[in-house]
């Protein structure tokens, strides 16, 4: 068993989950997905992310049956789309996600965007999966501060985890802090910056540790607490991606990557985004 695959975060459940994940946001179904999925088994990773909106949860769950490694062993996260929120929807379409992945229980499920008006009805929905015992953790993606305080305000569980893009140039310290403070894990999403990573403090840090861009970034989140999910359909990179726990980053190291942060998203802002 390789060193990345025993690095472990444990939720406020108890279940552990792998620090380093695979995701696999916009890898093609089929063979692209498949192939991706079994090189980051091969190399180590135990945790593969995916969503129902990726269209690849079938793909995902043929390299599970296929990639050799017991099932108890992998710990998998899927989402319910915007579309299907809502209580008996949500229902709906984990029975469709869990078939497609092939699985009984799903390790992680999310609610993938904060729709409004209707993700309070998908958390109620999550609460009922948790208690019937279909998965060992239920979490959000994409909540802002005045999102979560709305659910946990009406609800019986905290979320466990909250997935939301996260990288040096867009810190999200308030979220982080409020999260922590609920014990709700932060999970990042396009944590390399979607590629973004010519800045002169990532060669310079590069450089020094003899190590890519990528994975100084990498570390700086795994040293910051944050469960990570890169996402790649080249073996060498995917492998690349997973070599990050043979260095540490120095407080100054960590201090010059945190002064990156401009607020700056890649992805969608979920107070402003066309549900």
């Amino acid at each position: 068993m390789s060193k990345q695959s025993t690095v472990s975060i444990e939720l406020h459940n108890g279940v552990t989950m792998p620090q380093l994940g695979f995701g696999v946001w916009k890898t093609k179904p089929g063979n692209e997905v498949i192939n991706a999925v079994k090189s980051a088994i091969e190399a180590g990773y135990r945790s593969i992310d995916t969503a129902a909106a990726y269209d690849n949860e079938e793909g995902v769950g043929t390299a599970i049956k296929e990639c050799g490694i017991d099932r108890e062993q992998l710990f998998i996260t899927t989402k319910v789309w915007n579309a299907s929120q809502g209580y008996d929807s949500t229902l709906k379409a984990f029975e469709e996600s869990r078939k497609k992945l092939g699985i009984d229980i799903i390790d992680l499920y999310l609610i993938h965007w904060p729709v409004k008006g209707k993700y309070k009805e998908t958390w109620r929905a999550l609460e009922q999966l948790y208690k019937d015992g279909a998965v060992r953790a239920i979490g959000v993606s994409n909540f802002q501060v005045h999102h979560l305080e709305d659910v946990i305000a009406g609800s019986e569980i905290v979320p466990m985890v909250n997935q939301i893009e996260l990288h040096p140039r867009l810190s999200q310290l308030e979220l982080r802090s409020f999260c922590q403070a609920n014990r709700i894990q932060v999970e990042a999403w396009s944590p390399l910056m979607q590629g973004n990573l010519d800045l002169p403090v990532l060669a310079k840090l590069a450089a020094k540790h003899g190590k890519t861009p990528a994975q100084v970034i990498l570390r700086w989140s795994l040293q910051n607490g944050i469960v990570v999910i890169p996402k790649s359909i080249t073996p060498a990179r995917i492998q690349e991606n997973a070599a990050i726990f043979d260095f540490t980053l120095s407080a100054e190291d960590i201090s010059e990557l945190d002064a990156l942060n401009e607020n700056h998203r890649f992805g969608a802002d979920p107070d402003n985004f066309n549900f």
